[in-house]
């Protein structure tokens, strides 16, 4: 499903736009997939497990796009990627009221907004769509992450033990949590 462009003011007052990913859009997708992944243990991969290249990504893209019960919103600041969300709503008749999201944003652009405007958005796609809830789960330990489902009216409603292995043979907590709308 392609995301109507839209442009925000981000905290340090510069423009962003948030648009749908474009197959043109699929090489830098890849590398920002990476450069996540890296940047926190807090996704669900590992950069070596980011293996997508821009072929597959763009492929990846289009399937979105084209998707009616997908939307993957991505903001953009001065021209590069800075994050992406993906919203996701069933289409089976018994959960078709349920969709899940889902967000990622590199580092430098932490703190400016940005991952606030990308739940707005999903939020406001998913009440048009007719949803009665939003589905998300975090690794334990990811307090930013947490900060900003509860601002957007996430609780939180179990947790599955030993969900995360880490490298280092530690174990984390998937927590879950919804969004009545």
């Amino acid at each position: 499903m392609e995301f109507s462009e839209k442009k925000i003011l981000l905290k340090d007052g510069r423009d962003a736009v948030i648009r749908s990913a474009q197959p043109g859009d699929a090489a830098e997708m890849a590398a920002f997939m990476k450069t996540t992944a890296g940047e926190t243990e807090f996704l669900l991969r590992y950069p070596e497990e980011c293996t997508m290249d821009a072929t597959g990504e763009a492929a990846f893209i289009d399937d979105i796009l084209n998707s009616p019960d997908q939307v993957m919103p991505c903001c953009f600041v001065e021209g590069c990627l800075a994050g992406n969300a993906m919203l996701t709503m069933n289409r089976r008749i018994k959960t078709r009221h349920r969709g899940s999201v889902a967000i990622g944003l590199l580092r430098k652009y932490w703190g400016l907004g940005i991952g606030t405007a990308l739940f707005a958005e999903m939020i406001a796609l998913a009440k048009a769509r007719g949803l009665d809830i939003l589905e998300l789960d975090y690794i334990e330990g990811n307090d930013r992450a947490r900060c900003l489902y509860e601002k957007m009216g996430f609780q939180q409603i179990a947790e599955v033990p030993d969900a995360y292995r880490l490298k280092d043979g530690t174990s984390r907590k998937s927590i879950l949590m919804i969004k009545t709308l």
